[in-house]
């Protein structure tokens, strides 16, 4: 567990934050201010008891660190892939959880005797970044990690479309004689750029597939190359898409690829940069002075669940108060 500020210096209420992913879950306890008070990580597990008993635990860890009952905090949010359903107590289609459906909020709310709130952990990033980014207007998260999607925010608002499913540009075609996706599709954005599918085309038994493929290509691999060539392709095309269908302010890149930090960001922005060349159209767009990235280790993700909590009790007080 990692403190960031001495928790005696902390005043008013505390959230907290669960961004759960496949392996892992990041978790902070946030102030009033914005400002993250205690991170941990743990490994996550498989299936829905595991991942009730990690989130418990760990918010019952927190509670003891701070000196205070579960109960104290002000809420608890979730970010976790699948689809959260529009009360944001449930999810479903949890597939690399292991769950096909999980009311978090009944399972949890008993135990911890506060408020528990869900959202797909994309667009709980969207909402981290968009408060990190700071300013108003329209900010659009790209998360390029072992899939593909999006999440937008428009003056700290998101946006989760009529079905919650807004953002899901991982399953875009993008070249009909592409690889097969496993939606069905084939030459979908995610195909190219998402770390499962880079590891299963790579191969190679090793831990990180993305950087691996990098490392190759540098020396002078042929397929390397030309994975690399149709990642960045894949994410160029991302961002032109998600341009030209939202028309953000910014776009802000986050995910575990990013971790490549310039090694991507270089090739991406030249990509975009050729595309514009020949069109004064995406030039006018000024598509690469408009694009962020995230600080390798960034908590984007379990602030913005965080966040989540916080602004379900906000209208939960309005309806109700």
């Amino acid at each position: 567990m990692t403190g960031l500020l001495s928790p005696a210096s902390v005043s008013g209420a505390l959230r907290v934050g669960f961004d759960v992913g496949g392996t892992k879950i990041d978790a902070v306890v946030v102030s009033d201010a914005g400002e993250v008070v205690l991170r941990a990580r743990r490994p996550t597990g498989w299936g829905a008891d595991a991942v009730v008993t990690a989130v418990s635990e760990t918010a019952e860890t927190f509670a003891a660190e701070l000196g205070i009952s579960t109960s104290g905090f002000a809420s608890i949010g979730i970010g976790i892939p699948g689809q959260a359903a529009a009360d944001q107590r449930s999810i479903t289609h949890a597939v690399n959880l292991g769950i096909d459906y999980l009311d978090l909020a009944a399972a949890i709310e008993p135990r911890l005797g506060t408020r528990v709130r869900t959202e797909n952990d994309v667009k709980a990033a969207a909402l981290g970044a968009a408060a990190l980014h700071g300013g108003t207007g329209t900010i659009a998260y790209l998360n390029l990690g072992t899939g593909v999607a999006a999440g937008f925010v428009t003056d700290g608002v998101l946006w989760r479309g009529a079905r919650g499913t807004a953002g899901e540009v991982g399953h875009v075609s993008i070249d009909p004689r592409g690889p097969e996706c496993r939606c069905g599709q084939t030459g979908c954005i995610e195909m190219f750029v998402g770390g499962g599918a880079l590891a299963r085309r790579w191969g190679r038994p090793v831990d990180h597939a993305v950087r691996d493929i990098f490392d190759a290509a540098d020396d002078g691999d042929a397929e390397a190359i030309g994975i690399r060539d149709g990642f960045v392709f894949g994410v160029a095309s991302a961002i032109r898409l998600i341009t030209l269908s939202v028309d953000p302010d910014f776009t802000v890149l986050g995910g575990g690829v990013t971790g490549l930090g310039d090694r991507m960001l270089t090739r991406v922005v030249a990509e975009l940069e050729r595309g514009a060349s020949t069109s004064a159209f995406l030039r006018s767009l000024e598509l690469t002075a408009h694009l962020e990235v995230l600080p390798a280790g960034s908590p984007v993700a379990a602030l913005g669940a965080a966040l989540v909590g916080a602004q379900a009790h906000q209208q939960e007080v309005t309806v109700h108060g």
